[in-house]
C-alpha cells in the first residue's frame, strides 16, 4: 500500500507542478510581450482555473461515447450487436474515491451490452490494487461475457520492486484477480462468439508496443484457427500496433485500443497525444478496417479536462 500510495503521490505532485506553476508561468511569458502584463496575467489566471477544474471534477466527469462500425463482413445476425469498451482505469487511483468506481459499474449496465471488452491497463504499479474492487467489478454484465487484455501497466513493472521475483508474482495474482471477478483474459488468443449459428471472433494480443513499453503480443499466435473472412474484433492495448501490424496486414475489421487517454488533456481534436500517436482518440477507419481508440477511465493522476472519462459503446452494423 505504501508503495502504491508514494507512486501515485509522485505522478501527482509532478503533474500538478506542470500543469499549475510551468505551463502559466510560459504562458505569461509568452504572453506578455505581445499584449501586455495584464493580458498575460489573465491568460495565465484563466489557465490555473481550468486546470484547478480538471483535477477537482474533470477526472469525476464520465461520459458515454458513441461510435457505429460498419461492415460487409459482419453476418446479419450480429447486425445492431453492442459493445462497451472500457479501457485504462488504473483502478489504484480511486482508492479514496471507491464510490466512483461503482457509478462506472453502473454506467456500463446501463448500456445493456451484448459484450464488454476491457483494453489493458487496470492498475498503476501492483496488483493488490484490485482487491478493494472485487464486488464491483464482477457486476459488470454483458450477454456474452467480459474480455480482457493486458496493458502495460498490469505487468507491474513499474513498481519499486522490480525484482523478476515480484513482477511475476503481481502479474499471476492479477490474472487470478481477473479470473476471479469474472473476466476472460485473452492472452494470444481467440474465442468465437455465436448468435443463431453465425460467428464472430473475438482476438486479445498482449501489449504490443515499442520502447520504452512493453511488448509480448503475438498476434500471428492469436489469430491461428480463425476463419478468412470472418468479421474479427481485435483487443489491442496500443493503438499504434493498428498501423504497424494489422492495416493492410490482415483481415481484422475492427480494432478496440486505449493506452493514450489523449494525454487526459484535450480541446476538441488538440491534445499533446497528438505529438505521440497518429491515432489517439476516437475513430478512424482506414481500407476497410476501423480502430477506436478509447480515451480510457483513470490515470495514475486524477485530473481530466476535455477528454473526459467515461466508456465507449461501440455499435456493429451491417453493410
Amino acid at each position: 500500500m505504501k508503495l502504491k500510495l508514494r507512486h501515485n503521490t509522485l505522478m501527482r505532485l509532478i503533474t500538478g507542478a506542470a500543469l499549475l506553476i510551468a505551463v502559466p508561468g510560459l504562458l505569461f511569458l509568452l504572453t506578455w510581450p505581445l499584449a501586455g502584463s495584464c493580458w498575460a496575467m489573465a491568460l495565465a489566471v484563466a489557465w490555473v482555473l481550468l486546470m484547478v477544474y480538471g483535477f477537482f471534477f474533470g477526472w469525476r466527469h464520465f461520459v458515454v461515447r458513441s461510435a457505429t462500425c460498419q461492415s460487409p463482413l459482419l453476418p446479419k445476425e450480429f447486425d445492431g450487436y453492442r459493445v462497451v469498451q472500457l479501457s485504462d482505469i488504473h483502478i489504484g487511483t480511486f482508492l479514496r474515491n471507491r464510490s466512483l468506481v461503482d457509478k462506472l459499474v453502473r454506467l456500463v449496465n446501463e448500456q445493456r451490452p451484448d459484450l464488454v471488452v476491457f483494453t489493458g491497463d487496470l492498475v498503476n504499479v501492483s496488483a493488490h490494487e484490485v482487491i478493494p474492487f472485487q464486488h464491483a467489478l464482477k457486476q459488470i454484465e454483458a450477454r456474452d461475457g467480459v474480455f480482457s487484455v493486458m496493458g502495460n501497466h498490469d505487468y507491474c513493472e513499474y513498481g519499486e520492486d522490480k525484482s523478476l521475483g515480484n513482477i511475476r508474482k503481481n502479474q499471476t495474482v492479477l490474472k487470478y484477480l481477473e479470473q476471479k471477478i469474472g473476466w476472460r483474459l485473452l492472452l494470444n488468443e481467440h474465442v468465437s462468439i455465436r448468435r443463431d449459428g453465425a460467428t464472430i471472433e473475438l482476438i486479445g494480443v498482449e501489449n504490443i508496443s515499442r520502447p520504452p513499453f512493453p511488448d509480448y503480443g503475438d498476434l500471428t499466435k492469436a489469430l491461428k484457427g480463425t476463419a478468412e473472412g470472418s468479421f474479427k474484433i481485435l483487443l489491442s492495448h496500443d493503438p499504434s500496433h493498428w498501423r504497424r501490424g494489422v492495416l493492410h496486414q490482415t483481415d481484422i475489421a475492427l480494432t478496440l485500443s486505449g493506452h493514450t487517454h489523449a494525454g487526459q488533456i484535450s480541446l476538441g481534436r488538440v491534445s499533446p497525444a497528438k505529438w505521440a500517436y497518429n491515432e489517439w482518440g476516437g475513430k478512424y477507419t482506414e481500407d476497410g478496417s476501423m480502430l477506436y481508440v478509447s480515451v480510457g477511465v483513470g490515470g495514475t493522476v486524477p485530473f481530466r479536462f476535455g477528454a473526459w472519462p467515461g466508456i465507449d459503446v461501440i455499435q456493429l452494423k451491417c453493410q
